[in-house]
């Protein structure tokens, strides 16, 4: 009796032992899969940072450049280019011309007196733009068609007559021109008038210190001349 208990108890005992190290025995491995979620999950953090890091920064170099930065600008006229339509060795310049008229019976207040006790008076245009002032300044006085000059009580005594200037030349001190044409003049007193508007012209326009008037290739003198 004694035996029979003793091995039913030892029985009992060793399923126990079984038993209990089935509950207590070392963890079952992780899933395999359960293990490389993780790693797949976690490769995305690491890649912004590659590209945010400050050790690599953008080249300038590599950016592209507009094309409205790298087209050439356009080439400077050369000053041989622009001499070529000015006049040889003479510089463009802006500046108002000097023209005479007539002072009738001023006799020389307001002027160098000229003719029958007259004055002859100088006036100035507007700025024009030159490079021989002497040219510009004989035509505006040709091209003058009327015998008042504005309200200044001036007198143009070559307003009828039709000339042409036709060019001249500065030699020392002296400034000659030559015109062609005709001579219109109301009366003797208007011979002196219309030469020394013509000379003190030539003369203000070149700087001169005297001057001497060509028509048609005869010197003046000799066209308004009365014999």
């Amino acid at each position: 009796m004694t035996t029979r208990r003793l091995s039913t108890f030892s029985i009992l005992g060793v399923c126990a032992l079984f038993a209990l190290s089935g509950c207590f025995g070392p963890p079952s491995p992780a899933p395999t899969s359960s293990s490389s979620t993780p790693s797949a999950t976690a490769s995305p953090v690491t890649t912004p940072s590659a590209t945010a890091s400050p050790s690599a920064p953008i080249s300038p170099s590599t950016e592209p450049v507009p094309t409205t930065t790298t087209a050439p600008s356009p080439a400077p006229t050369s000053p041989a280019a622009r001499e070529e339509t000015t006049s040889p060795g003479l510089p463009e310049q802006v500046a108002p011309l000097t023209v005479y008229y007539v002072a009738i019976g001023d006799n020389g207040t307001s002027g160098p007196m000229i003719g029958c006790g007259d004055s002859l008076v100088a006036t100035t245009t507007a700025p024009v733009r030159f490079t021989d002032q002497v040219g510009p300044s004989i035509r505006t006085l040709l091209a003058n068609k009327s015998r008042a000059v504005g309200m200044s009580g001036l007198v143009n005594v070559l307003y009828q007559s039709k000339l042409t200037y036709l060019g001249g030349e500065l030699d020392g001190g002296t400034i000659t021109i030559h015109l062609s044409g005709q001579f219109m003049l109301s009366g003797v007193c208007d011979i002196p008038r219309a030469k020394a508007q013509l000379e003190f012209t030539a003369m203000a326009a070149s700087g001169a210190t005297s001057a001497r008037v060509f028509v048609n290739g005869r010197p003046i003198d000799d066209v308004l001349s009365l014999k």
